[in-house]
């Protein structure tokens, strides 16, 4: 499930034959100019109602369900996650990630528990809730153990599906799914990881995404491009690029009415 941050790299995920996307809120606030999650005092974030407004395009342009990343739900209180999950199904998400994390510390526990629950009464059956434990992800992880202690906290609040992720140990994945009670997502590409998708598939991991990881390297693609122009004068960087063409052709075809394509 690889995660798009905008139209345009919906269309080209969906082409590429996944079942479901998702998107990503550290592409997205990237692509605005703006930090994700962890920011230095004073950097600018992106509101609740810009991230839809990006997400409504995402989703518009896909011919798959999407997954939304909804972060912390924009709001302690779980009546600020229950307006982020209504507001996720009127964008046309299929499902989205609801986070235990603000930004400087885990909720409290009982909290945490209490926003999954408002989360679940505000999906309803068709919207595939995940609650995402961060512990992993601290300066100072928590014991693995707290994360599997909260996933399944989270699954008996109504939970669809659970992630913790910060595991890139292929051992400590396995104890995840052999502990936590419910169908688990694991990130791909967060830190220096050798996993592949077919190692987490024959662990018994239920879906893999992608996070902010394509729109961090399509990023990396602009700096070294970037680079190449200014210290060697050339554009080795363009052998690389999805000729014009094609591009105009793929996103004419995605526009066409579905009885017509």
């Amino acid at each position: 499930m690889p995660n798009a941050w905008d139209a345009g790299s919906a269309v080209i995920l969906v082409e590429a034959g996944f079942a479901a996307i998702a998107t990503t809120s550290a592409g997205i606030a990237f692509s605005m100019g703006k930090g994700d999650h962890t920011l230095p005092d004073g950097a600018p974030a992106v509101s609740r109602e810009d991230m839809f407004a990006r997400i409504q395009e995402i989703t518009a342009a896909s011919a798959v369900p999407v997954n939304g990343d909804l972060e912390d739900g924009y709001g302690e209180p779980p009546d600020e996650v229950a307006k982020t999950i209504r507001l996720a199904i009127d964008a046309g998400l299929a499902g989205g990630n609801i986070e235990d994390y603000n930004g400087r510390e885990l909720y409290d526990e009982a909290l945490s528990v209490e926003r999954i629950v408002a989360a679940k009464e505000a999906a309803g059956p068709n919207f595939v809730l995940t609650a995402r434990t961060d512990g992993q992800l601290l300066k100072q992880p928590t014991p693995l153990a707290d994360s599997i202690r909260r996933a399944n906290l989270y699954a008996e609040a109504g939970a669809d599906c659970l992630y913790v992720p910060g595991v890139n140990d292929l051992a400590a994945i396995r104890s995840l799914v052999a502990e936590i009670d419910g169908p688990l997502n694991v990130v791909l590409g967060l830190g220096a990881s050798g996993l592949t998708t077919h190692d987490l598939f024959d662990a018994g991991v239920t879906r893999i995404s992608l996070g902010g990881s394509i729109a961090r390297a399509a990023l990396g693609f602009v700096r070294n491009a970037a680079q190449e122009i200014q210290t060697a004068g050339t554009i080795t960087f363009a052998a690389d690029q999805i000729p014009q063409g094609e591009l105009n052709a793929l996103f004419a075809r995605h526009r066409l009415p579905p009885a017509e394509q």
